[in-house]
């Protein structure tokens, strides 16, 4: 069985500590003991640490030694438009599981009026639910986010490729990938809100050279699209890299 794997804030002089919710997890649920060990990153690297002391509220941790991670097969990022909440972060949750490295909230057309100004009140619990899935899913590194953008500005951002998901006309998605796909490519996917596209903003794509792609004939939620798409950027990556 795998160890638990934790982040913490910063690895100095080969000492690390948890405090707040994951101190409590380590010491209530998992009862862990002096001498313990678990996987720890700070974010840049990955260390094997052994439990020091436990207090009622922090948990000191000495470094054994560091660890290699795995080669990231790709950076992704998903620029997701803005739908509701309860849905959006059932999506950074598995988009975190699955290796994104950056996730950015959209406003488009077709967003729910007042969603944007509710989703600045929602990041420190976003960011919470990343740490989480990221911890879950054994990362070396937390994926990033930001505050939600709208959709121009959005358009402007560069990559080596950008797609954007559209409905079935489209070409399939893996048709647009490129046969050379090397690790530190840089891909974006853009998902639209539940009510798709307006025609304007098609327009706009086109203009900034985005690549419509399609998943298929079949219609899915904003989050299930978002969530499918990267899984298959991830998988076409990693197959080219073996």
């Amino acid at each position: 069985m795998a160890r638990r794997r934790f982040f913490v804030e910063a690895v100095e002089d080969g000492y690390a500590q948890l405090s707040g919710q994951e101190a409590h997890h380590v010491t209530h649920v998992l009862r862990a003991e002096a001498g313990q060990r678990f996987e720890i990153s700070d974010n840049h690297h990955v260390y094997l640490a052994e439990v020091e002391s436990v207090a009622k509220t922090s948990v000191s941790l000495r470094v054994v030694e560091r660890m290699e991670a795995p080669a990231p097969v790709v950076r992704s990022s998903l620029l997701a438009s803005l739908v509701k909440f309860e849905r959006f972060e059932w999506m950074l949750e598995k988009a975190t599981e699955l290796g994104v490295d950056d996730i950015l909230p959209i406003i488009a057309e077709r967003s729910e009026s007042g969603l944007d100004k509710a989703a600045l009140k929602r990041l420190p619990r976003w960011t919470r639910i990343l740490r989480e899935a990221s911890e879950q899913s054994r990362r070396a590194h937390l994926p990033n986010i930001d505050g939600p953008i709208k959709l121009e500005k959005a358009l402007q951002m560069a990559a080596d490729y950008r797609y954007v998901l559209e409905e079935a006309v489209a070409q399939p998605i893996l048709s647009a990938m490129p046969p050379d796909r090397k690790p530190d490519d840089h891909v974006i996917l853009l998902v639209g809100p539940e009510g798709g596209w307006t025609d304007r903003e098609r327009m706009a794509m086109a203009s900034a050279r985005w690549t419509p792609v399609s998943l298929g004939t079949n219609i899915l939620r904003a989050e299930t699209a978002a969530v499918a798409g990267l899984a298959i950027v991830q998988a076409a990556w990693a197959a080219r890299a073996r």
